[in-house]
């Protein structure tokens, strides 16, 4: 029986899925990545003990991004790499979400339109955070995509971490006073118009695919009507969490960076035919709720939020852009006066990244409690 629960579900419906619904070749990567991770398929690393003699194996990890088991390593050493850049300002969590009449559009288009969601969200913050009646200065903007809900159906949003604070035109430094600094309506009709324009430029050069679900968009009358309709939606954003140092801020973002569509925590019970699993009540306050769903729907789901091949789902945009990142902080923290956190993990092997973040000394041995494993090396012959 497969360790953990998501891999049950793959066991279990895996092959019915396979029969009942169409998929891309990345998402059987995936799915089959899920499946063989920490299974003993894609082999085994080896360590003994240099006093006892003893031997432990471990199976290797997938390291496949979908992977809900293989995330918590990367998530530190994300949040460290981060913890480096604070400056001192405030810092403000920003929700973009796309109305869901656009979803069939972009689920058939989404390296174009998910891209395009990033470019979007980053500019209009950018533009409007520029005016000095506003920030009057250039923030530090960290951006993570997510395609789902709760209940794992396809729910477009981009998770916002805005400086309240940033580099001005004449490379000084300029810091909001506490609360968020853009009005949302402004920010909500900037985004919308901005969104809207560049998608119908897509569909006038003719660059957007339409799946059959969204085949009628094609007709010039229909793409017309389509788009007054999403210019009369709210498409309101919302100031999710205002923090006062970055310190939280940075450990708070570190649950949606690596965060998977679903975790092993949530998921319940697993039987050969149906899987339940956990999701927040649909409101705040309401108390959370059980969701139960067919193996193969619930594969169908979880699959739908692969993302594309080499699509990076975090970026990073204004004094944080890769390219002058270096220059703007070493800018910023020289106008500052200092530099507020420090890398932690820089230069820790993984053996010392286990035991500082989760107490787990691998060099100890089980057997005789001496500090002798070593590692010997991979292998993918079982050797018990």
């Amino acid at each position: 029986m497969a360790q953990y629960k998501i891999q049950q579900v793959f066991d279990y419906g895996w092959n019915d899925y396979l029969a009942s619904s169409h998929h891309s070749s990345l998402q059987e990567k995936a799915a089959h990545s899920i499946m063989a991770c920490k299974s003993g398929t894609l082999g085994y690393n080896v360590s003994q003990c240099q006093d006892c003699g003893h031997t432990e194996i471990h199976n290797c990890s997938c390291h496949n991004r979908n992977c809900p088991n293989c995330q918590a390593v990367l998530t530190e050493l994300w949040v460290d790499q981060r913890r480096a850049e604070v400056i001192d300002s405030p810092y403000f969590h920003v929700v973009f979400t796309l109305p869901h009449e656009l979803n069939p559009l972009i689920y058939c288009n989404q390296k174009l339109l998910y891209g395009l969601f990033h470019r979007c969200c980053a500019q209009t913050l950018l533009e409007l955070s520029q005016e000095s009646k506003y920030l009057g200065a250039t923030p530090g903007i960290i951006q993570v995509l997510h395609t789902w809900n709760q209940a794992l159906d396809y729910h477009v949003h981009m998770h916002c971490i805005i400086s309240g604070g940033g580099l001005t035109k004449a490379h000084k430094t300029k810091k909001a006073k506490g609360k968020f600094f853009i009005p949302v309506r402004v920010l909500r009709d900037k985004f919308k118009g901005k969104y809207l324009a560049l998608v119908d430029g897509y569909h006038q050069d003719g660059k957007l695919v339409f799946s059959a679900s969204c085949k009628n968009l094609r007709n010039s009358h229909t793409w017309k009507e389509f788009k007054k309709l999403l210019y009369e939606k709210d498409w309101c954003p919302f100031i999710k969490e205002t923090f006062n140092g970055f310190g939280n801020a940075i450990e708070y973002l570190g649950r949606y960076t690596h965060r998977i569509a679903i975790s092993n925590s949530r998921i319940l019970f697993v039987t050969e035919s149906k899987t339940t699993f956990s999701a927040r009540g649909r409101k705040p306050g309401e108390p959370k709720r059980e969701i139960t769903l067919e193996n193969k729907e619930f594969i169908r789901r979880f699959l739908m939020h692969v993302l594309p091949l080499g699509f990076q789902k975090i970026r990073y945009y204004g004094f944080l852009n890769n390219r002058m990142k270096s220059k703007n902080l070493k800018l910023i923290f020289k106008l500052q006066g200092y530099q507020r956190f420090k890398r932690r993990y820089a230069d820790l092997s993984m053996e010392e990244l286990l035991k500082t973040i989760w107490n787990c000394d691998i060099q100890i041995c089980p057997e005789c409690g001496c500090l002798q494993m070593k590692p010997l090396g991979r292998t993918y012959v079982l050797l018990r």
